[in-house]
């Protein structure tokens, strides 16, 4: 499994070193990747202090490119650091993978911008060929 993991690793996080790939699960046309970050800290948005003292975790799960016919989904496991200064309102926070994606996003930043082109490509068009059904409609 570990060089299923470095496979996964390089396929998905390419040049990222950030990034861990501890187990993937390919079932029922999905491939799950959980994942976690590497360095020991993270700096305070606010203060810009240091902190290595974890208070915490959760997971995060954001969909992904699609891999050939397979959605990707990526469990993402986040820690949450505790801030020392005195002086910074700012109790916890959390790591930031903002080159992975944004704060409460349910996608990653690339899968975002694909979206997006596809949006602008049809202009807010439906596809060719769909037709609403009124039926289902109220009072339709």
């Amino acid at each position: 499994m570990q060089t299923d993991a470095l496979f996964w690793k390089m396929l998905v996080f390419d040049r990222v070193d950030e990034m861990d790939v501890e187990k993937v699960t390919i079932a029922f046309g999905t491939i799950d990747l959980v994942a976690k970050g590497r360095t020991t800290g993270a700096t305070c948005p606010d203060c810009g202090r240091h902190s290595e003292r974890v208070h915490g975790s959760y997971q995060r799960r954001l969909r992904d490119l699609p891999l050939g016919e397979r959605g990707v989904v990526i469990l993402l496991k986040v820690r949450r650091f505790v801030c020392d200064a005195r002086t910074c309102p700012r109790r916890t926070f959390v790591e930031s993978f903002a080159w992975l994606t944004c704060p409460y996003s349910r996608f990653t930043t690339r899968l975002g911008r694909l979206l997006e082109h596809i949006g602008l490509a049809l202009a807010g068009r439906a596809a060719p060929g769909w037709r609403p059904n009124w039926a289902s409609l109220p009072g339709g």
